[in-house]
């Protein structure tokens, strides 16, 4: 073969390689996938157009104990609680998603409204059932932890705990005001008597927080400790609410709450537990769309946090890995990616809109900054990355096979009718080397470590545990990547 005809070949045969290897990741999927997801975390009777076949219903007994029925909502992750603080978040961001990038949504939007009213069905119940309590969720972790078994299998105490007056939850109550403040938007044009119960149960359950404030935390000790604490206090909690109610209402009293509560924490993350980046780039919306000098303050401080965020900005102080993954904490790493990656792309869709541009010292800030960093981190979670992983699971060639999630891994009721008891999950199925062999389509788990590797190890939960407030963050982004790159 002639030098020159081999050199083509060569080069032609690079190209398709580079482009194999840089494919566009198909956003519209992963969307899709993303949503699918929380079918697999539903407690409850589950409908007939439930999709994921293996799970079954579960929990159905649940709020036996208060004489109440709390039935419904979402596992939180790879176990089978109902832990309500990280679930409303997970509501808000669900909710918050589908208002920003609902139009972009196309055949999703009404899979994940469906998403949204399944947990709100549930924080409904939890409002409402025993007047002057809140009940903020089901199962006794301690207990469950101890168990590897199907939710359908469930035969652990389904202790219910609830703050009240005299036990305050205000970081609880303020997020759950928050989610069904901005789920009452959601279905504000489809459903307007739904839409106004939401909104009516937001402001009772608001009004609570604010009076009879207090950490969940402190009121409930180990029930809640160290799985979901909240370590940042319940100050930022309701900001969030109030900053929702606002935007849900336009009532100047929720404003005045907000400015009354003082000066924010400034901080580099965005999660369940810490919700200050979430209230500034929120009510940033108003001074930027609205050109409401009020909201100055939110706008300064939502560029403050991207300044932060940002890897060649001057003032950051977020790392990231050789493979270029934002890398905040060792344990559940993504869930901070994917609620960061939701503001930056939030944060620049407000942007376009006005032609806004901002300054981090000497670096100038155009929306594509942002929007540059949000792909780079979608891509790398869709398989973009040092060993081709795709972090969500049926997602592209390679994914996780051994995820921590106990539904996932030890085989359905269809398959194996026969109850499966507290410790029998754990051999041969827990321990096993074998795939789980249900797969927990669009699930995003914690992720690769500060070397962007990751073993694929069930009992590896810190990386191989999915969550639904993962998932939450990452819908939005999506959304916006599948309508305008797809």
């Amino acid at each position: 073969m002639r030098r020159g005809a081999s050199f083509c070949l060569l080069f032609s045969l690079s190209l398709v390689l580079l482009g194999s290897v840089h494919a566009k990741p198909n956003y519209k999927e992963a969307l899709a996938k993303s949503i699918l997801f929380f079918q697999g975390q539903r407690s409850g009777r589950l409908p007939r157009s439930q999709q994921l076949a293996w799970r079954s219903d579960s929990g159905l007994s649940d709020g036996l104990f208060a004489h109440v029925d709390l039935t419904g909502g979402y596992y939180d992750a790879g176990d089978n609680v109902k832990f309500n603080f990280p679930m409303a978040f997970t509501t808000t961001m669900l909710s918050w998603s589908t208002l920003e990038y609902g139009k972009r949504m196309g055949p999703e939007l009404p899979n994940a409204r469906a998403a949204i009213r399944w947990a709100t069905d549930y924080l409904l119940k939890c409002a409402t059932a025993t007047p002057g309590k809140l009940y903020v969720g089901v199962g006794d972790p301690n207990v469950d932890h101890k168990c590897w078994e199907r939710p359908e299998d469930m035969d652990t105490v389904r202790t219910v705990f609830s703050v009240s007056a005299r036990s305050p939850g205000s970081d609880v109550a303020g997020e759950t005001a928050a989610a069904l403040a901005a789920a009452s938007m959601v279905f504000r044009k489809v459903d307007r008597k739904y839409s106004a119960l939401l909104l009516r149960t937001a402001r009772k359950v608001f009004q609570f927080a604010m009076q009879y404030q207090g950490a969940y935390s402190d009121s409930l000790g180990s029930a809640v400790c160290p799985f979901y604490c909240s370590y940042s206090g319940y100050k930022d909690e309701l900001l969030w609410g109030a900053a929702w109610l606002f935007r849900a209402t336009n009532e100047m009293s929720y404003y005045n709450i907000f400015k009354s509560l003082g000066a924010d924490d400034q901080p580099d993350l965005f999660s369940w537990d810490n919700k200050y980046a979430g209230v500034h780039v929120l009510l940033s919306r108003r001074a930027l769309l609205n050109n409401d000098k009020n909201f100055e303050q939110f706008e300064a401080e939502a560029e403050s946090f991207m300044c932060r965020i940002l890897p060649n900005s001057p003032y950051k102080t977020t790392q990231y890995t050789q493979g270029g993954l934002m890398y905040k904490l060792p344990e559940n790493n993504l869930q901070y990616v994917t609620s960061i990656t939701f503001l930056l792309t939030t944060y620049a869709k407000y942007m376009k809109a006005t032609r806004h541009t901002f300054n981090c010292g000497n670096l100038l800030v155009t929306p594509n900054s942002l929007l540059y960093v949000a792909k780079r981190q979608v891509d790398y979670i869709l398989g973009e990355n040092p060993i081709r992983m795709s972090y969500m699971v049926g997602f592209g060639p390679n994914f996780p096979k051994r995820i921590h999630h106990r539904g996932s891994s030890l085989p359905s009721l269809a398959s194996h009718p026969q109850a499966i008891g507290c410790d029998s999950g754990f051999e041969p199925f827990f321990h096993s080397a074998n795939p789980n062999p249900n797969i927990l389509t669009g699930a995003i788990v914690g992720g690769p470590n500060q070397n962007d590797g990751y073993p694929d190890e069930r009992s590896d939960y810190s990386h191989s545990e999915p969550a639904t407030y993962i998932n939450a963050a990452m819908v939005g982004p999506l959304a916006y990547f599948a309508a305008t790159l797809n």
